[in-house]
């Protein structure tokens, strides 16, 4: 089989699905399976699955890959982008491994794609159901984060009903993969609004998990906000959610030392300096950081960044004190709207400075080679 040309790649992604891995496999292969396809199967798992995954190989009609990746890069985005990377067919499908995405809808799914260069399986087109998820919350969550992220990309996302699924199908060749910024569990929201693409959608019945247990948790859903405002805005988006988290430390820090009978001054200093050490560590990690090895050492990246804040909030807090002294405004929302007001200098100054790439070392020129007479 291994000889056969591989039309078709059908990617899942897998942690800790030891309970439902091998009946999804049979599936896959009862719905698709045959010499001129492959499952990738991308396994992040701590338990069994990708050993049982493996052995599932001499019943399937179909080639199986088992890729394990001991570090998960990612997630579940990188999860499935590295088995698109990994994949052999130019048409591939992509769905989870717990069962919740029904196999069987698989030969629509592909058949849609015809003429498409990605097509959905969706809960919420016509045809479609959602009754796998657990609980009026978990619906509501769905439907209300659905509407919020069409409504943030209303041109993109026009046609398609269920920009969170994570059924889909698409043409490799209609899609670029160095483009994609995986990181949490939406990879087709990233496809989707990267650039304008032709979709299709096929209806399919979101199914109650058999077994294991739900990956979804708060960390997800932070990280999805995340991805969602860093495609929409871009960089500046993750500059302004850690500077808003720093400002309600900021405010929260101030008016505590001051109910604790502290001086407005002291209390706004040292929370000015708490905030500033917190939101550079939180831009290396998140906003900055692939800028991070072209960049000067992290020494000096943080005195350029504390000079600079500092400098800036004491200019800040002079004018926050004066607010505050003349009962123009509480202490509370003195130090918010000063803060608001600093946000755009810091971040262009970070971006253009203390993130800018070192000059490179200049190359030796050789020294100009003085010309030899020979004898006339």
């Amino acid at each position: 089989m291994t000889g056969d040309r591989v039309t078709l790649s059908v990617v899942v992604p897998t942690y800790d699905e030891a309970a439902n891995v091998a009946e999804l496999l049979r599936r896959v292969d009862a719905a698709v399976g045959g010499p001129a396809t492959e499952v990738v199967v991308v396994d992040d798992s701590a338990d069994d699955t990708a050993a049982i995954a493996r052995a599932q190989a001499p019943s399937m009609r179909s080639r199986l890959v088992v890729l394990h990746r001991d570090e998960p890069e990612g997630g579940l985005s990188g999860a499935v982008v590295a088995g698109l990377r990994a994949a052999r067919g130019r048409r591939c499908a992509v769905l989870d491994g717990d069962l919740q995405h029904p196999p069987e809808v698989l030969p629509a799914l592909l058949a849609a794609l015809d003429g498409a260069d990605v097509a959905v399986a969706s809960r919420y087109t016509v045809g479609g159901a959602a009754e796998g998820l657990s609980g009026w919350l978990r619906h509501g969550v769905s439907r209300t984060t659905t509407l919020v992220t069409k409504a943030m990309f209303p041109t993109r996302l026009h046609t398609c009903s269920d920009p969170m699924t994570g059924f889909f199908a698409l043409d490799l060749d209609r899609v670029d993969l160095d483009e994609l910024r995986p990181k949490g569990f939406k990879i087709l929201l990233e496809v989707l609004v990267r650039r304008r693409r032709r979709i299709r959608e096929v209806p399919f019945s979101f199914g109650a998990r058999t077994g294991g247990s739900s990956k979804a948790s708060l960390r997800q859903g932070l990280w999805f906000l995340w991805q969602l405002a860093g495609l929409r805005f871009g960089r500046m988006s993750g500059f302004a959610l850690i500077g808003a988290l720093g400002a309600v430390a900021n405010v929260a820090i101030v008016s505590a030392l001051v109910a604790l009978g502290m001086p407005f001054l002291p209390a706004a200093v040292i929370a000015a300096e708490a905030t500033i050490v917190g939101n550079f560590l939180l831009q290396e990690r998140f906003v900055f950081a692939d800028l991070v090895a072209s960049a000067d050492p992290v020494r000096r990246r943080f005195l350029r960044s504390a000079l600079f804040n500092n400098t800036e909030s004491a200019i800040r807090i002079a004018i926050a004190w004066w607010l505050v002294a003349h009962g123009v405004l509480t202490s509370a929302i003195a130090t918010a709207v000063t803060l608001a007001v600093a946000f755009v200098a810091r971040f262009v100054f970070h971006a253009l400075v203390v993130y800018r790439p070192r000059d490179p070392d200049p190359v030796p020129v050789a020294p100009e080679a003085t010309p030899v007479r020979g004898p006339v």
